[in-house]
Formats: C-alpha cells, structure tokens, sequence
C-alpha cells in the first residue's frame, strides 16, 4: 500500500513557525505571483530539502487538501494532487515497490505529467486520420454516404456530426 502524504486545511491554523517550512510558503508566495504575471511554472523538489522533525508534516498541513487528484501507472505509481491552493500541486512518485522516491511541488495551471505532450497530438492526429481514412474507404466500398453513421470501430463510441 502507498504511503500518501496525507495532509488537511485548517483555515484558522497558523502558518509553521520552525524549521523549512515557513520559507517554503514564502518560497510558493513567490511562485504563485510569477506564475500569475508570467506564466512561469515552479518545480520545488522536497526530497533535495533538508527537513527537521515535522518540518515537512507541518508545511504539508498548511498547505492542505484540494479536490483534484490523479494517479498514473508508469515505472511505479506516481500520485498528483492539488492542495488547497489552486496552482499549487504535489507530485509524489513511487518506486515499483510503492516505496516514496520523490517529492515535488509543482505550482502550475495543470501539472506538467498530465499535459499531453505536443509529440503525443501529432501522432493522435495522425491515428485518427489513419481511422478516418479506414473507415472512409471501407463505406465507400460497401455503402456510399453511410460512413458518417458509423463508429471509427468497435470500440470508438458513436461520433454524431
């Protein structure tokens, strides 16, 4: 079983006052203003940050729970999770063994693992018009001026145009 961080929003709680986390909260201030005047994405890696006891509990509590999560299956598991403040993500991953190898903060409009690379839409298109293409030859051959009445194939759910 993963070891999500398991984090909650209190909105009267104080901002942690020892330790990193009080910088970091600065440091995703920071992060959300460039962010909001730029569009600059920000990557912190937790794991590359020196944590005294609770450091990181405490800034994971005041950063709280959002309501969008995610998980993706790639080389282990890795856990995507908005915090209560919209733009700022935890990206947790996870070795084969669901043991934690990194922690990142990622404070962005979308988090970059669930952004369809622009490589990815070039081969979909390609795809869809090779089903196209497919499916277009085989009406013609067998019924013309029915292709738009059926399905790319078994799987695809009816298009209706």
């Amino acid at each position: 079983m993963l070891d999500a961080v398991e984090v909650s929003w209190q909105a009267d709680a104080a901002p942690p006052e020892a330790g990193n986390a009080l910088p970091l909260l600065h440091e995703i201030r920071h992060a959300l203003l460039r962010l909001q005047q730029e569009g600059e994405p920000t990557l912190l890696d937790l794991s590359a940050i020196p944590f005294g006891p609770g450091d990181r509990d405490r800034l994971l509590a005041a950063l709280g729970e959002g309501e969008v999560s995610a998980r993706i299956e790639a080389l282990g598991p890795t856990l995507i999770r908005e915090t209560a403040l919209a733009g700022v993500w935890l990206v947790q991953y996870f070795d084969p063994d669901e043991q934690e190898l990194v922690l990142h903060i990622e404070i962005s409009h979308c988090p970059r693992l669930l952004s369809t690379p622009v490589e990815d839409i070039d081969l979909a298109l390609r795809q869809l018009d090779d089903r196209l293409d497919t499916q277009l030859h085989a009406q013609s051959d067998s019924e013309p001026g029915s292709d738009l009445d059926q399905p790319l194939d078994s799987s695809a759910p009816h298009l209706a145009g």
